[in-house]
């Protein structure tokens, strides 16, 4: 607990640069091309993302919806159970992508939808230091639960030996938007 305690004072929220890759020169409607600055709005503002995986067992794929929070860099962070199938799958392919969807509105007069979202290849890792998982867990209350934080951390303190935080390091990133003129 004193460990907890005192690594709480070290919280500070800095700006972190973006120095992963964001490219859109593989998005094959290049009419629908979702700016940069669009597209790390959704990052930071996604409320989930779909985390994709090779299976375990190498016979398919397996993907899941999860809360995450975006370091402003090149992490993202998600939390889960210390053991479970998607850690299985990351231990044995830890290359992963994940896409975070923005406003969606399916027109249905029109026979189509307005849509955002984004790709990330990513690079995962588990097995973080102590000091690295309590900041994940501060940035997804402050991200998720901003006005119980301190609750939160109390909670996070209580139940850190029973929590997995995976951190996925972003390669590249691209956009893909559609607007309909009405």
């Amino acid at each position: 607990i004193t460990f907890i305690l005192m690594f709480r004072c070290f919280y500070i929220t800095l700006p972190s640069k973006k120095v992963m890759i964001y490219s859109n020169e593989n998005v094959r409607r290049r009419d629908r091309l979702l700016s940069e600055e669009r597209a790390f709005q959704l990052l930071e503002e996604g409320e989930y993302g779909i985390l994709s995986m090779v299976n375990d067992e190498n016979e398919g794929a397996y993907g899941i919806p999860i809360s995450f929070v975006w370091d402003r860099g090149d992490y993202i962070y998600i939390h889960c159970a210390p053991q479970g199938h998607k850690l299985r799958c990351i231990a044995k392919q830890p290359r992963v992508s994940f896409c975070v969807v923005g406003r969606t509105n399916v027109l249905s007069s029109k026979f189509t939808t307005e849509y955002e979202s984004i790709v990330i290849d990513c690079t995962a890792s588990i097995g973080l230091t102590a000091e690295e998982r309590m900041n994940a867990l501060h940035l997804l209350l402050q991200k998720y639960s901003p006005n119980d934080i301190d609750m939160g951390m109390t909670y996070a303190e209580k139940s850190f030996s029973r929590t997995e935080i995976i951190r996925l390091h972003i390669s590249t990133m691209s956009g893909k938007a559609k607007a309909v003129k009405i």
